[in-house]
């Protein structure tokens, strides 16, 4: 249940400013206006010191009864103010007082620190706003929750300032005016109901603004996802085409190599007595390594027609073999052809 709202009451440096007005009044009926006396004037002076005192004491007791409220409490209230657009008002009951009281139960609540940040500029202005429609109490409880979001805030002396010099300009006026005590509680009725549509209005503003804020800041954070996945899925696609490409590519021929080899010594192989005898033709295709210095190794049949008829005198052969010497190993493929009448 959210904590009752405080029903505005008169401000409390009237009191002495009607009694003297009421003063005059009665004194005009037979003679003229006297001037004020100097206890008149310390009396009107001392009417907003008397004000600010009794809010803040005020405040101070919203305050605490927010802090009797637990973490999870407090922070559900504060999502359910924020979503109702109390940003700021109703005192007591918003979402700016809860994250407060939040605040000081979890000081390293980053979430509590950036509800905190976005509120502050609405705050500020709805302080220069209460204060220029004449409605110094609100403006003072604003000023009063700013201090206490952030003490070091660069507006907060100047709010503080503002808010003396207006109230003290109004109090003149009101004075030159010699309004009466109906007409200055009508003119409070009026600021009442004026606050309370101008803050309904003012936090609805700032609450679209909020989510419009933070409806662009998710679409960002989505486009970046997206144009990251996409980046990755691509990479992927390169990966498999290359991997596809690999192997599907054949490997370049070993006998490609052997255009840098000089043979020093390449006997031919001894034909098969059989073969011989039944006057069979083939040909068998061996690959080898030339070591560094020239020497033959790894020899083995790769493709032979027809198969194990010149295999064994074929790689024999090869075995036999001598190159130049060259620089690293080359593995290269040469194919011995056997003929009975060559």
């Amino acid at each position: 249940m959210f904590l009752n709202k405080q029903a505005s009451a008169p401000r409390p440096w009237l009191r002495p400013v009607l009694a003297a007005l009421l003063a005059l009044t009665v004194a005009a009926c037979g003679a003229d206006k006297p001037a004020a006396s100097p206890d008149e004037a310390a009396t009107a002076d001392s009417g907003s010191e008397a004000a600010a005192g009794t809010q803040a004491a005020e405040q101070a007791a919203q305050a605490d009864a927010l802090a009797e409220l637990g973490v999870d409490e407090l922070r559900e209230r504060g999502r359910t103010a924020y979503a109702e657009s109390r940003l700021y008002a109703p005192a007591g009951d918003n979402a700016l007082e809860y994250y407060l009281a939040l605040r000081e139960k979890s000081p390293g609540d980053a979430a509590v620190a950036s509800v905190l940040t976005d509120l502050m500029p609405m705050l500020v202005i709805a302080t220069e706003q209460a204060r220029d429609r004449e409605d110094f109490e609100e403006a003072r409880r604003l000023a009063g929750l700013v201090a206490r979001a952030d003490p070091d805030h660069p507006a907060r002396q100047r709010l503080q300032a503002s808010i003396s010099g207006a109230e003290e300009a109004a109090q003149r006026r009101i004075a030159q005016q010699a309004l009466s005590a109906e007409q200055e509680a009508e003119r409070q009725r009026q600021l009442a109901a004026e606050r309370e549509k101008a803050q309904a209005e003012q936090q609805r503003q700032a609450a679209e603004e909020l989510a419009r804020q933070q409806r662009t800041e998710r679409e960002a954070a989505e486009r970046a996802e997206a144009g990251r996945v996409a980046e990755e899925q691509r990479a992927a696609e390169q990966r498999a085409a290359q991997q596809r490409q690999t192997v599907q590519s054949p490997a370049p021929a070993p006998a490609a190599a052997a255009t840098a080899l000089r043979p020093l010594s390449t006997p031919a192989p001894r034909y098969p007595v059989d073969a011989l005898r039944a006057a069979q033709s083939g040909e068998v295709q061996v690959e080898f390594t030339v070591a560094p210095d020239g020497s033959v190794s790894d020899a083995r049949v790769v493709r032979a027609n027809p198969p194990r008829i010149f295999d064994r005198e074929a790689v024999a052969a090869v075995r036999r073999w001598r190159f130049e010497p060259v620089p690293e190993p080359v593995t290269t493929r040469r194919t011995i052809a056997f003929s009975p009448g060559g």
